[in-house]
């Protein structure tokens, strides 16, 4: 793992990519705090942080270091040579995924002087703004490692770019789609969860090849959703709307900047980061004994 850390690093910082994902980040998050913290006069650098100009730039630029993560090899055709080292494929998916991240800690190491500059000139809130940049590190570890899954699908940087642009920017729109066009009824939630388990389905059998598998799980989760909906058919009221708005990672954000130390959020991200860890791996084994 050391090795491909070491390679993956030198690779970013051997081009122009780290430097264009670290000045693109910190362009907009001074941008924007700027125009909050000297021109309207706010003490609060979080707010900088939730804004939507600072969210995007944080989503485009990690899609573009995170787009020749493994889709580069796969056009090189070095991802055999991947394939063939003697080293477990868990290894070579974290080496370049704290490769990466190694490089976005660069522009969050420079937010975390943005509050201490401040206090030279009224009263900032540390703890607050301090959990904030906590919470964005945390934000853009699980983009990289979203952006690492969409990367190992495809090999055309571009496509892996864009799906991770689409993805992120459909998940922070999510709660605005979710209540103008989901209906809050119980057969809305039970029809939308029977499509989601057939999503489901169709992953499992992606990254395991097993048509069996697939529909295993699919039987079983299509079965337990009916059972639910014939017998407790309450629970499902905005059910699928709620959960939607739940699983938006934006809105964890939100907390942080507000003041409150939000561990559920804390838990949340570090658990859609290992999620997409863990299908990046299941993804490139499939492609190894293919």
């Amino acid at each position: 793992m050391k090795a491909i850390y070491k390679r993956e690093l030198k690779s970013y910082f051997g081009s122009v990519i780290a430097y264009i994902v670290i000045a693109l980040i910190l362009a907009f998050v001074g941008f924007v705090a700027s125009y909050i913290n000297l021109f309207a006069g706010y003490p609060n650098f979080e707010y900088a942080l939730c804004e939507p100009y600072a969210v995007f730039a944080l989503v485009i630029a990690l899609s573009l270091l995170t787009m020749r993560c493994f889709a580069d090899e796969k056009r090189e055709k070095t991802d055999q040579l991947l394939y063939s080292l003697p080293i477990k494929m868990k290894d070579i998916v974290m080496g370049k995924y704290l490769a990466m991240l190694t490089v976005y800690l660069i522009p969050v190491a420079v937010m975390c002087a943005w509050p201490l500059i401040l206090s030279f000139f009224g009263k900032v809130n540390m703890l607050q703004s301090y959990s904030t940049i906590l919470a964005q590190l945390l934000l853009g570890a699980c983009i990289i490692a979203a952006g690492m899954f969409l990367s190992s699908l495809t090999e055309s940087q571009v496509i892996a770019a864009v799906m991770t642009i689409g993805l992120f920017l459909a998940v922070y729109f999510m709660p605005t789609i979710v209540d103008t066009f989901l209906p809050d009824s119980s057969m809305a939630s039970f029809i939308c969860f029977i499509l989601m388990i057939g999503v489901v389905a169709i992953i499992v059998y992606a990254l395991t090849g097993n048509i069996f598998a697939a529909l295993g799980v699919g039987f079983v989760l299509e079965a337990v959703n009916l059972v639910l909906y014939l017998f407790k058919t309450s629970i499902f009221e905005s059910a699928f709307p709620d959960m939607l708005n739940n699983l938006s990672i934006f809105n964890r954000l939100t907390p942080f900047a507000n003041g409150t130390f939000d561990l559920t959020g804390v838990v949340y991200y570090l658990s859609i980061t290992g999620v997409f860890v863990f299908l990046t791996v299941q993804s490139l084994e499939k492609k190894r004994y293919s």
